[in-house]
């Protein structure tokens, strides 16, 4: 989480129920700041603290953008949702910005991953890199989906190893497993 945010910001909470696990997700007045996998106690009260540190504050009761955002995941999950509209906010994504103040690798990866990798497709690492004009990049573009702070919304998860295995992923790849299902991209499991 980026530790130099240069102001305070409103920011609000909650942990929604879905059927890979509870999300925690916080919103800003600008956007869905973040998506967090397996938010326990232990894992929120954590993410709390440092999400505080963040936005130089302690949450509003709510703000707008986190029901939208809880909304769209809630349909997204229920099969009825294949684009979120929610919008974004990337402050807290690591490397978000290069010497000049433009957008950093990560977050033109995260960009050009929300806008060009579809419902129900997947991606290599390599091909991704060309996309941002990087072309040997393709660790570097693991690097970058290690650091989204937006999963499921900004689909990481659709992101896959050239050989055909199935990549890494931050929630645990049987979370990876169930979303790339959901969306078609790989049978449903058995069991």
């Amino acid at each position: 989480m980026n530790a130099e945010r240069d102001q305070q910001a409103d920011w609000a909470w909650r942990v929604l129920d879905t059927p890979i696990g509870p999300l925690l997700l916080a919103a800003t007045r600008e956007g869905l700041a973040l998506v967090g996998f397996h938010a326990d106690e232990r894992t929120t009260h954590r993410t709390l603290s440092r999400l505080r540190q963040a936005f130089g504050r302690e949450p509003v009761p709510e703000i707008p953008h986190l029901a939208t955002a809880a909304d769209e995941l809630t349909r997204y999950f229920d099969g009825g949702l294949r684009t979120f509209t929610v919008p974004l906010d990337w402050s807290l994504s690591s490397g978000t910005s290069g010497s000049s103040g433009s957008p950093g690798f990560n977050e033109r990866v995260l960009r050009a991953l929300a806008t060009d990798v579809a419902y129900g497709t997947a991606v290599g690492y390599q091909d991704l890199a060309d996309r941002v004009g990087e072309p040997g990049a393709a660790r570097a573009v693991g690097a970058a989906m290690g650091s989204n702070p937006l999963p499921v919304v900004v689909p990481c998860h659709r992101v896959v190893a050239s050989d055909g295995g199935i990549g890494g992923f931050g929630g645990g790849l049987e979370t990876k497993r169930r979303l790339l299902a959901l969306e078609g991209v790989l049978p449903q499991p058995l069991f």
